[in-house]
């Protein structure tokens, strides 16, 4: 299969939380919303889907100006930062599912606050993050009407993706027929907190390695981080993707398959690291921690300075730490799903 994409520069650093009032609005102009029955409002769509299961992926945040506040799609340095994030993230899937991803008007970083936690507030509610959520609802719709034919699909993001994800999940799954389609929802990079599962009860942690119509969830730190804004209080959705455990249970560094870090930007791989690094929970913390990490040979992997992120807040790498091991999840939960025979198809 061949996607179509662009190749840019990206700005690195991924998803932060908006931490205004609810009722502050738009600062200027809103950008003209996309019309996903167009060519130029999806970021990748192939051209013959080749496979039994697709994927529908929606990138992290890219944009960092003040005005507008919300992404303008039609910015040609903007499209070219998010197509290399098919390489560097959605790559994961696209090996094994048929990736369409669409353009999105998301909230700019510049309106988004690195308080630990969002300082309590609802960032879900910020009017500027629901024009870009809104975007990908009407995408998706797009997507099931025209694109997908009753197929079995993966939903998967990061950081600002992932909680787009997150909103879509809780308004429109509480569909039985969606449910049954959803091979799993990896929805990495941001905080799914246990206690809203009683107000969306059809939104289920993964338990395991090849349990299907699950969320698949982790924010990746060092032993000794700062506070992150992506880590809520209290306990969240959230697995190992090194042994696929909800406990504490360590992993060592063999039972990682390679990190694999990309230029962002172009989606070149700049290196490819066996046995990158070992993991566990946190269980008090509810993060991912990662421990016996070895040193990347290019000078271009900087594991130190996080940009707005604390020291040891891994976000940006929650894709490249685990790239492999990701893959082969996603390939094996994929199969699981065909095995039980939900939708029809033939093994894969």
């Amino acid at each position: 299969m061949k996607e179509k994409k662009m190749i840019g520069s990206i700005v690195a650093g991924g998803m932060v939380l908006c931490g205004t009032a609810l009722a502050e609005q738009q600062a200027g102009p809103v950008p003209e919303a996309p019309d996903y029955a167009s060519e130029d409002a999806w970021l990748a769509k192939p051209e013959a889907v080749e496979k039994p299961v697709d994927v529908f992926y929606v990138y992290p945040t890219i944009y960092v100006g003040t005005d507008p506040e919300n992404m303008d799609i039609s910015d040609p340095a903007l499209r070219a930062n998010a197509a290399g994030l098919l390489k560097a993230q959605a790559a994961v899937y696209s090996q094994h599912a048929n990736l369409f991803a669409p353009f999105y008007r998301q909230q700019s970083a510049a309106t988004q606050s690195m308080a630990a936690g969002n300082d309590g507030k609802d960032p879900f509610q910020d009017p500027r993050f629901q024009i870009g959520a809104g975007d990908v609802e009407r995408a998706f719709e797009y997507y099931l009407t025209h694109l997908n034919t009753d197929r079995p699909f993966l939903i998967a993001g990061h950081s600002q993706g992932s909680m787009a994800l997150i909103d879509l999940m809780r308004k429109r799954f509480n569909d039985e027929e969606l449910q049954k389609r959803l091979v799993g929802a990896y929805v990495i990079g941001y905080s799914v907190p246990i206690k809203e599962l009683d107000e969306y009860s059809w939104m289920k942690p993964a338990q395991g390695e090849t349990d299907t119509g699950v969320i698949i969830s982790y924010n990746t730190e060092g032993p000794d981080a700062g506070p992150s804004p992506v880590l809520y209080p209290g306990q969240v959705i959230l697995i190992n993707p090194l042994n696929w455990t909800t406990d504490a249970t360590p992993a060592g560094s063999e039972a990682n398959r390679g990190a694999k870090f990309f230029h962002d930007a172009t989606g070149e791989l700049i290196e490819e690291i066996p046995e990158f690094t070992g993991a566990h929970i946190d269980e008090e913390k509810s993060v991912l921690i990662v421990d016996d990490m070895k040193t990347p040979k290019s000078e271009e992997i900087d594991l130190v300075n996080m940009g707005r992120w604390s020291k040891g807040v891994y976000h940006r790498f929650d894709y490249a730490f685990f790239f492999n091991n990701l893959s082969e999840n996603a390939r094996k939960r994929i199969e699981a799903y065909l095995a039980e025979g939900k939708s029809g198809d033939e093994k894969y």
